[in-house]
C-alpha cells in the first residue's frame, strides 16, 4: 500500500479519498475546509497544513481542485507538490480543467523527473461514493500504468485517452454531449406535457426508440420515470448546473483554440448560463427542464 497526498476534499474529493483509505492506503490530506479534513482524519488520515506538507513522506499525489489556476499553483508553485515530491513520484490530477493547463503541468512534471497524468472523472457524487467512477486519463503510458491501480480503488472504468491533456479533452467532449442531450430531453418532456402526453408514456416510448440516450434512461429530467434521478428529489445535485456550465465553457474555449465548430455546444452553454443566472446553479443540471418548461 502507498502513502498518498490527497489535495482537495470537496463533494467529489472527499468520497474518493475515503475509498483510498478503505483500500488500505495511508493518506495525508489537505483542504481549505477544516471540516472536510476532519472527516478524513476521523478514518485514519493525517492532516496537513499546506499542499506541500501533504506531500512530505508521500510517493503519490492525488488532487481534485476547482480550476486550472489552482492546479498550476498546487503543483508548480513555490513549495508545492513538484518541489517536494521525490524524483520518480506520481501525480494524478482528477480535476476538470482546461486542456492547456493540464498539458503545461504535465510537461513541467516531465522536466522535473516526475510522472503526471490528468485523470478527470465521470459519474458524479454517487459514483464517487460507490467507487464506480470512470477515469479518462491523459499522460505517458508508463505514468498511466503506475496510476491505474490507484484509480481502480476509486473507479470502475479506467481509460487511457492518450498523451498529456487528452483526459481533459475526453471529459469536455463527453460533457458537451451530455449538456446538449439533457437540453434536448428536457425540451421534449416539457413539450409533451403541454401537448397532454404524460411523462411516463413518453419515456416508455422514447426510451425504446431512436430518441433513447443516457440523459433520458438513466437521468430523466421529468419526475417519475426514473426513480433514482434528481428530478425525484427536488433536483438536489448529483452534478450541479454550475459545474455543467464550467465544463461547457471549457469546451467552448477548447473549440475556439483549434477552430472546431460547436454551435450546439455554444447554445447549450448559453442556456446553462441563463439557468445559473436565475440562482439555480446549485441545483442538478437536469433541473434546466424547469426553466425550459416556462418558455425561457
Amino acid at each position: 500500500m502507498a502513502t498518498i497526498a490527497f489535495i482537495g476534499l470537496g463533494n467529489m474529493g472527499r468520497p474518493m479519498a475515503l475509498n483510498l483509505v478503505k483500500a488500505g492506503h495511508v493518506l495525508r490530506v489537505f483542504d481549505l475546509n477544516p471540516a472536510a479534513v476532519a472527516a478524513l482524519v476521523a478514518v485514519g488520515a493525517v492532516a496537513a497544513a499546506t499542499p506541500g506538507e501533504a506531500v512530505d513522506g508521500a510517493e503519490i499525489a492525488v488532487s481534485m481542485l476547482p480550476a486550472g489556476l489552482q492546479v498550476r499553483e498546487v503543483y508548480t508553485g513555490a513549495g508545492g507538490v513538484f518541489d517536494r515530491l521525490p524524483a520518480g513520484g506520481l501525480c494524478i490530477d482528477c480535476s476538470t480543467i482546461d486542456v492547456a493547463s493540464a498539458r503545461d503541468v504535465g510537461n513541467e512534471a516531465a522536466k522535473r523527473g516526475l510522472r503526471f497524468v490528468d485523470a478527470p472523472v465521470s459519474g458524479g457524487t454517487a459514483g464517487a461514493e460507490a467507487g464506480t467512477l470512470t477515469f479518462m486519463v491523459g499522460g505517458p503510458e508508463s505514468a498511466f500504468s503506475a496510476a491505474k491501480p490507484i484509480l481502480e480503488a476509486m473507479g470502475k472504468t479506467i481509460v487511457h485517452a492518450g498523451g498529456a491533456g487528452n483526459g481533459q479533452a475526453a471529459k469536455i467532449c463527453n460533457n458537451m454531449v451530455l449538456g446538449i442531450s439533457m437540453i434536448a430531453v428536457s425540451e421534449a418532456f416539457a413539450m409533451a406535457e403541454k401537448l397532454g402526453l404524460d411523462a411516463q408514456t413518453l419515456f416508455d416510448i422514447s426510451s425504446k426508440s431512436s430518441g433513447q440516450c443516457w440523459a433520458m434512461t438513466s437521468y430523466c429530467p421529468a419526475p417519475g420515470p426514473v426513480p433514482t434521478a434528481p428530478a425525484n428529489r427536488g433536483y438536489a445535485p448529483g452534478f450541479a448546473a454550475a459545474m455543467m456550465l464550467k465544463d461547457l465553457d471549457l469546451a467552448e474555449k477548447a473549440a475556439e483554440s483549434v477552430g472546431a465548430a460547436t454551435p450546439l455546444g455554444h447554445l447549450a452553454a448559453q442556456l446553462y448560463r441563463d439557468y445559473c443566472a436565475q440562482g439555480d446553479g446549485g441545483k442538478d443540471f437536469s433541473g434546466i427542464i424547469q426553466m425550459l418548461a416556462k418558455g425561457a
